[in-house]
């Protein structure tokens, strides 16, 4: 809002404080420092208080997340802050965020995507030499354990190293690192979202990447979503400039991918989207479903144009933007963000009708008899 003036007759800007949820762990509280500096750099007369929220996610760290039954493991504490007032807007991994939201709440920003791949951290316990870093997965002995807390990730190792064997690891990213370097270790190495060990610093740790050519990752992987009220308009506009057009339209396709497949934590799904330049502006969407033991795949692809050139009609009223707010961005479609999110359904569609739908119904019944 402004002021009055300074007593001089010149305009001032008086600031107000706004107040940031987010989880309490060194790698959120990076994450949300990373937003707070892009909004001191385009609002600088403002204050932003970070509003630390422990989730049931963060709590319960003695059973596979697939097994615990919640879908809002690591954002429900956050939304409830939000919904009573306590923060004005939430900052999330947004591969954690569901594909519905909370009614009255939506992601108002997800800005420019960081490496959407996973990658490799081996123990230190056999020495940390410089050829040490360089050994592969395939490179381990037989029956070495690697940890990881993902169905998605565990599909897609058993498929190429079956020699290996997989077990899952919980905790924050120091804990799950403790985890591995403990002299008692079982881990032979362990697999992370590369964005988040990037924003940690240790990108010296990385022993190799799985790289895009033969491995997806988690909808949404490496980016960030910033939720907020969908009624308040005055932070819906603070945080606007925030947004990646590339970033926002992929990720509104990979949402809706796993929407329309209704999976979450605990079912094997991985996406890959890029979007080509101009003039046509393609967005390529990849889509993979596995059984658990991936031992069974489901692989997709469908490739839709963002421009206004190219595009002839798009299907506005049957698309479910997963929570997402509408934007519109200069050199695409002003209906971009309902066709990215059609080419997400339509991809979740064709997998189902592939045969995913089986292999769903196998890991959700899976899931249910682990459970009684």
């Amino acid at each position: 809002m402004d002021g009055d003036g300074d007593g001089d007759g010149n305009s001032v800007k008086t600031g107000k404080k706004f107040r940031v949820g987010s989880r309490k762990s060194q790698l959120a509280l990076i994450q949300t420092n990373i937003i707070v500096d892009q909004l001191h750099l385009l609002h600088p007369h403002h204050k932003f208080e970070i509003v630390g929220i422990s989730t049931i996610g963060d709590k319960i760290l003695d059973v596979a997340l697939s097994k615990i039954g919640e879908k809002s493991l690591f954002t429900k504490e956050l939304e409830i802050a939000l919904v009573e007032g306590e923060v004005d807007f939430v900052v999330h991994s947004l591969k954690d965020l569901p594909t519905v939201l909370p009614e009255g709440l939506t992601i108002a920003a997800i800005p420019k995507r960081d490496d959407p791949r996973d990658a490799v951290i081996l123990s230190m316990n056999n020495g940390d030499t410089p050829s040490s870093r360089k050994i592969q997965l395939s490179d381990l002995p037989k029956g070495s354990i690697v940890g990881t807390s993902s169905p998605r990730r565990i599909a897609q190792m058993r498929r190429k190293y079956s020699h290996l064997d997989f077990l899952d690891i919980r905790g924050n990213l120091n804990t799950r690192l403790k985890k591995l370097d403990d002299p008692a270790s079982q881990y032979a190495g362990i697999i992370l979202a590369a964005a988040g060990i990037n924003r940690m610093g240790w990108q010296d740790r990385i022993s190799a990447h799985l790289e895009l050519d033969n491995w997806e990752y988690a909808v949404g992987q490496g980016a960030l979503g910033v939720e907020c009220a969908s009624s308040n308009l005055e932070v819906i506009n603070l945080l606007q400039p925030l947004n990646d057009p590339e970033t926002y339209l992929s990720c509104i396709a990979e949402r809706n991918f796993l929407r329309t497949l209704e999976g979450g934590c605990s079912v094997p799904v991985g996406v890959r989207s890029t979007i080509m330049p101009v003039p046509t502006n393609d967005l390529h969407l990849s889509g993979d479903v596995y059984s658990l033991d991936g031992s069974k795949h489901i692989a997709v692809h469908k490739t839709a144009s963002l421009s206004e050139v190219f595009v002839e009609t798009y299907d506005e009223g049957s698309c479910d933007m997963t929570s997402v707010l509408t934007i519109t961005f200069p050199s695409y479609h002003p209906k971009a963000c309902f066709i990215a999110a059609k080419l997400g359904r339509d991809l979740g569609e064709e997998a189902l009708n592939s045969g995913a739908n089986e292999i769903m119904k196998v890991v959700q019944q899976l899931k249910t008899n682990s459970k009684t």
